[in-house]
């Protein structure tokens, strides 16, 4: 089975899994993510492979993480998810690129990111909801972090972090590419 197929069916099952224990119909799940009732039934019959901004609306609908719904295990003590399993979400046609590397659903919703941002490029970021937070540690070069239309200067070595429910834009404004890891909290 290719990955593309693994990842169908794995959509498939979470999907429906998650559609089910919220007690939502295939209707009420396409109302809240307004996405067509024929993409959900493709998407549960694991028929297609919907754009990542489908998969955000659905994960948004759900209130379950990107993590958990791409999640291809059942729950084990320790999970390892190995680096060609990390999910690619957004890049660039100059290579910059985020990467989620890994996710929990418990308590809340904990991700963890790897971004990287060649010179001249940014990324707004969407709005988390309320007391979502951001913790960045910067590996290589300068971030150019912008909160709510307010600049700040997070060099190598440093952290930074943030309520993520602010409007905000990660930039590399310098002449060398941008390394950093990002986690995102979110309590419900």
């Amino acid at each position: 089975m290719s990955g593309s197929d693994q990842l169908a069916q794995c959509l498939a099952r979470n999907v429906k899994h998650w559609r089910t224990e919220r007690n939502l119909t295939i209707d009420a799940l396409a109302a809240r993510a307004r996405v067509s009732r024929g993409m959900i039934i493709q998407i549960e019959q694991a028929r297609t492979n919907p754009s990542i901004g489908t998969v955000v609306k659905l994960s948004e609908a759900l209130g379950v993480s990107l993590t958990t719904l791409l999640n291809n295990a059942q729950r084990p003590l320790v999970r390892i998810v190995p680096s060609e399993q990390a999910v690619q979400l957004w890049q660039t046609t100059v290579g910059s690129y985020s990467r989620l590397l890994a996710g929990v659903q418990a308590p809340g919703l904990l991700e963890m990111w790897s971004w990287r941002l060649m010179p001249g490029d940014s990324s707004p970021s969407g709005l988390q909801p309320a007391g979502a937070t951001s913790l960045i540690h910067v590996i290589s070069g300068d971030l150019t972090l912008t909160v709510d239309g307010t600049l700040f200067q997070v060099a190598a070595g440093a952290s930074a972090f943030l309520a993520a429910n602010t409007p905000h834009t990660y930039s590399n404004d310098g002449d060398a590419p941008t390394s950093l890891v990002m986690a995102i909290s979110v309590h419900e």
